[in-house]
């Protein structure tokens, strides 16, 4: 190989490495207790889809214990999400004291993720999201699609995406929006998304978020 080539992949590889590994951008929204709408609409962040990329695709509870009041786990992208601050039917959330759990969204086949868009709404502790969020696209030798909560995802074919936690020191009520993207324009090529939920506090048994809506977003 020639000096001059050389010096070309020298400086193309940390370019590639950059964009393949870039942070995702995470944009969190909130409308009050006040503020808080019907069409969840948000200054940053786009309104839940009725269309999106995951709208026909399958869930599964993979090691969660869902609410008795909660409705099956299909309400995290049906596209009926709640028009009042406390509707528990149309929001799903996991039983009352439980540590979180992990949820599967299987798309059906891999696809260019653009956005993850997650939404929620309580008048109190639930309203805020705390999750980490891992994809796959189940190529791996030893990938497994349902890992349980002593399973480390990264020893198993899966990919940390992020870590989204939008409490803060002031009201935690209301509704909330988050987008995961990339500057790239993809988060990459992926088929399966975990959820690893989290309650948003333990001070009583009421931490575990109302989540109303998730919606995946492919790359035109």
């Amino acid at each position: 190989m020639s000096v001059n080539k050389l010096l070309i992949v020298v400086l193309i590889l940390p370019a590639l490495w950059s964009i393949t590994y870039a942070q995702p951008r995470i944009t969190i929204d909130h409308n009050d207790n006040k503020t808080a709408n019907a069409e969840f609409r948000f200054q940053r962040v786009p309104s839940p889809s009725r269309n999106d990329a995951g709208a026909k695709a399958i869930w599964t509870i993979i090691d969660a214990e869902p609410d008795g009041n909660s409705p099956d786990i299909g309400a995290l992208n049906d596209g009926l999400w709640p028009d009042s601050e406390d509707q528990p039917r149309r929001n799903f959330f996991l039983s009352a004291g439980s540590g979180g759990g992990r949820l599967l969204m299987d798309l059906g086949s891999v696809i260019d993720v653009a956005q993850v868009n997650s939404y929620s709404w309580h008048s109190g502790s639930r309203g805020p999201q705390l999750y980490r969020l891992w994809a796959g696209d189940g190529s791996a030798p030893n990938f497994d699609a349902s890992p349980k909560g002593t399973v480390d995802p990264a020893s198993c074919g899966w990919t940390s995406i992020a870590i989204v936690d939008t409490r803060t020191d002031e009201e935690d009520g209301g509704q909330y929006g988050v987008s995961i993207s990339a500057p790239a324009g993809t988060l990459g090529r992926y088929r399966y998304l975990l959820f690893d939920l989290y309650p948003t506090e333990v001070a009583d048994n009421f931490g575990n978020t109302f989540y109303s809506e998730i919606d995946v977003v492919a790359k035109k």
